[in-house]
């Protein structure tokens, strides 16, 4: 493996472990509940809403790991999210309401549905690419990019990263290569010289082979072994954490 003139590293299982709270969609819900009521509207309760929202949350996740079979999947709208997934059949009303707010509503059930943690060796990680002249990225699927930008700039971590490319406000999602080459255009290097690092092989390996990355890296997380097919693509090496990786890159600063 070449040395890389860039890092770009997945969000979720390779920058931080998350970890589902089990009350998030009441919570959102209570929410979604209270915004309709404000509005005058009352024709659902709360359990409807939560219903509703566990409901499109297990359909979502189907419609994601379907989307890793073709080669440039889209992304999930917020709008279509809470429009079709959510609120289908709703009254026009509360289903125009949510549709509108949906942006909001998004980052919200972001920030409710898991509790993250950095992964220990991040930071050192981080601040050695820098020091080795590797410019590090994030390249992630999400619900919404503004969570995992609020964790970043709340873990101070904004400014230790060149890029940073979610697939919610560029509109393509993982395994289309296109998020990676979007990187890759910004920072101004060639696939053929960077390192994609993710935790999933449906998603991360296939993306990291269609994009031609000089090497993709598999960091294990807790979903590294949830793999709703088989994979053909195979990571040039896999790591257990960051602190894994550091070595790994280290043999090439040698």
């Amino acid at each position: 493996m070449n040395r890389p003139e860039a890092l770009l590293l997945d969000f979720g299982g390779v920058i931080v472990e998350t970890v589902k709270r089990p009350s998030w969609a009441a919570e959102l819900a209570a929410e979604v509940h209270a915004l309709l009521v404000r509005t005058g509207f009352d024709g659902l309760t709360a359990e409807e809403v939560e219903s509703d929202i566990r409901a499109a949350a297990r359909a979502d996740k189907y419609w994601k790991d379907s989307t890793s079979r073709q080669f440039a999947p889209e992304e999930m709208t917020h709008r279509r999210f809470w429009a079709e997934f959510v609120a289908t059949d709703w009254p026009e009303r509360a289903r125009t309401l949510v549709t509108v707010e949906a942006t909001p509503l998004c980052k919200r059930m972001g920030e409710l549905r898991s509790d993250r943690k950095l992964r220990t060796g991040m930071t050192e990680l981080l601040a050695a690419c820098w020091e080795h002249g590797v410019v590090p990225g994030v390249v992630s699927n999400s619900l919404s990019g503004a969570v995992h930008r609020d964790y970043m700039t709340a873990a101070g971590l904004d400014d230790q990263v060149a890029v940073q490319v979610y697939s919610d406000e560029v509109g393509v999602r993982k395994p289309n290569p296109e998020m990676i080459r979007l990187a890759c255009r910004s920072l101004g290097v060639d696939p053929a010289d960077v390192w994609y690092v993710g935790d999933n092989y449906d998603r991360d390996v296939i993306c990291g082979a269609r994009a031609g990355v000089g090497a993709t890296v598999l960091m294990v997380s807790a979903s590294t072994d949830k793999i709703p097919y088989a994979v053909r693509q195979s990571p040039q090496a896999t790591v257990e954490d960051p602190r894994a990786l550091l070595r790994l890159l280290e043999q090439t600063w040698m």
